[in-house]
């Protein structure tokens, strides 16, 4: 009998800048304070990439090299590595490419997927697709966003908010029933008025108006986002649970996108989830995009037991938003 095969997460890698910018330091830069941020963000402070010329393959590149030397293998053995970012090296060619071309993964296809901060869960589905067709064996999902490069930091409703780091998971075919189980994805366009980059596109290319105008950094209305936000990741985790007929007892961990404590918080609480199964380093990293769910299992690795089973979720702009069920496949 063939079993049907699954794509299960078989390593994990991440990178994050040395440099620690602190609420205090933000305190000297912009008008807010360490307890206004706490209280309505939980971010304490943010990791970001310093250096000319520097672009989200510089931390994507290191990610993938560490999931590699976890796993043992060559990055020659990867068939395609799919890159989760807004925030790419350049327009083309796709960072994708030149994470592949850094890392010598020479006999990958690779391109760049692009869903805000929804972005790594979009790349988990995808990638999970190519290894269920049995086509490909080992695909790698890297989320990478250098947030502070499109950070206006005289804005201090969104300066506070975002941070640079990357992550990166490795798939491979299983027939044991571990692995990504389930996704629920969706897209709304009705989001884009609220939260976006005004120029720099096809639609308002860049010149010395928009670059004078301050339009080329994030532009947010926090507080639509907000309820959107915490409607949107609520109720998406739980409908994938009902959708599987589980509840809040069978879930190891929720593993949610790092944007805002209260949405989190909101989350779990919609999921029947003690905060002590919910994965949390926003406080450390700041909101990271397409980085944040991988750098929590990252971080939460050794915590993770085979078997597990965790909930990934995430919204952003655009809107889009979506949650994925998998069964950990390894023991650290």
């Amino acid at each position: 009998m063939n079993n049907k095969i699954t794509a299960a997460i078989t390593a994990v890698g991440a990178y994050v800048p040395e440099y620690r910018l602190t609420n205090a330091i933000l305190e000297t830069m912009v008008d807010t304070n360490d307890e206004w941020i706490k209280t309505r963000t939980g971010v304490e402070e943010r990791r970001i990439l310093k250096g000319e010329g520097k672009g989200v393959s510089e931390m994507g590149a290191p990610a993938v090299i560490e999931l590699c030397k976890k796993r043992g293998i060559d990055p020659s053995e990867i068939d395609c590595l799919i890159c989760c970012t807004v925030t790419p090296d350049m327009s083309f060619p796709a960072t994708a490419n030149i994470i592949c071309f850094k890392v010598g993964a020479v006999n990958a296809f690779g391109f760049d997927l692009s869903a805000a901060c929804s972005g790594f869960l979009f790349g988990v589905t995808t990638g999970a697709s190519l290894i269920e067709s049995g086509r490909y064996k080992k695909v790698v999902i890297v989320g990478t966003d250098k947030m502070s490069a499109i950070t206006d930091y005289s804005d201090r409703t969104t300066c506070i908010l975002f941070g640079d780091a990357a992550g990166a998971i490795l798939l491979e075919p299983n027939e044991e029933g571990f692995g990504i189980l389930d996704s629920l994805l969706k897209t709304d366009g009705i989001g884009m008025q609220y939260l976006h980059m005004k120029a720099g596109g096809s639609a308002k290319p860049a010149s010395i108006e928009t670059v004078m105008a301050k339009e080329h950094y994030i532009y947010q209305e926090g507080p639509a986002v907000f309820k959107f936000a915490v409607k949107g990741m609520a109720d998406v985790s739980f409908e994938l649970l009902e959708r599987n007929q589980l509840t809040g007892d069978d879930i190891a961990w929720l593993v949610p996108h790092q944007a805002n404590k209260r949405i989190i918080d909101a989350t779990a609480n919609r999921m029947g989830l003690s905060i002590d199964k919910v994965m949390l380093n926003i406080q450390r990293y700041g909101n990271t995009t397409s980085a944040t769910i991988p750098l929590c299992l990252w971080e939460w690795e050794k915590k993770l037991k085979k078997g597990d089973k965790i909930v990934l979720a995430a919204f952003g702009g655009g809107f889009t938003w979506g949650a994925t069920l998998v069964t950990w496949a390894y023991n650290t």
